[in-house]
C-alpha cells in the first residue's frame, strides 16, 4: 500500500459512517421508565471490525465518532455523547492492542491463529465495554438524573451491554474472517 496513513484516515470516515448507520437504523430501542432508554445494536461490532482492519486508534475513532453522532441526533441519547466517545474509542484501542501487539494478526498467514486472536481481541474490547458502559452509565445518570433513575436503568444496561457484546463479537469475527482474503487480494490489507 502506497499511502497507509491516507487509507487509514479515509477508512476511519467510512467506519464512522457505517457505525452511525448500524447504530441508528438497525437498533432495537428499549424504553425505560423515566424517559431513558437502552438499545440492542451492532455498533460495537463496527468498532471491533475497524480496530482489526485499521488498528486500534483509527478503528475505535471511527466507531466512536459514528455512534456519538447517532447519540447527538437522538433526543433520548444526546446526553450520552461524551460517554460514547470515550468508551467506544476504548473498545477499539483495547481490541487493536490485543490483536496487533500481542496476536500479530496482520503478520500471520495461519487462519487458525488469526481466528483465535480475533476472538480474543474482540472479547477483550467488548468485555471492557460490557463492564464499563453500565458502570459509567450508572454514575453518569446518578450525576445528571439522580439515584432512583440510575438504579432503575442499571439492570437493563447490564443486560443490553452483555447481549450487545456477544452479538458484536460473533458478527465482527465472521465479517473480519470473510473480508481478510479480499483485503489481501485487493492490496488494501495493512500490516500493523
Amino acid at each position: 500500500m502506497k499511502n497507509k496513513k491516507a487509507f487509514q484516515i479515509a477508512s476511519t470516515g467510512l467506519m464512522a459512517a457505517l457505525s452511525y448507520v448500524v447504530f441508528t437504523f438497525l437498533q432495537i430501542k428499549i424504553t425505560l421508565p423515566g424517559g431513558d432508554a437502552t438499545s440492542i445494536h451492532l455498533g460495537n461490532a463496527v468498532c471491533v471490525l475497524g480496530a482489526l482492519i485499521l488498528g486500534g486508534f483509527y478503528g475505535g475513532l471511527g466507531g466512536a465518532v459514528g455512534m456519538a453522532i447517532g447519540d447527538l441526533l437522538d433526543p433520548v441519547y444526546v446526553i450520552y455523547v461524551p460517554k460514547t466517545l470515550v468508551l467506544k474509542l476504548c473498545i477499539g484501542m483495547i481490541t487493536g492492542l490485543v490483536a496487533h501487539r500481542f496476536g500479530h494478526i496482520t503478520h500471520s498467514d495461519d487462519r487458525r491463529h488469526i481466528f483465535r486472536w480475533t476472538i480474543l481481541a474482540g472479547a477483550a474490547g467488548l468485555l471492557f465495554n460490557a463492564v464499563f458502559d453500565p458502570l459509567f452509565g450508572y454514575y453518569y445518570k446518578l450525576l445528571i438524573l439522580g439515584k432512583p433513575a440510575a438504579e432503575l436503568a442499571l439492570v437493563y444496561n447490564v443486560a443490553s451491554s452483555a447481549f450487545n457484546a456477544a452479538a458484536s463479537l460473533i458478527t465482527a469475527t465472521i465479517i473480519y474472517m470473510a473480508l481478510l482474503p479480499a483485503l489481501k487480494k485487493s492490496g488494501l490489507f495493512i500490516k500493523l
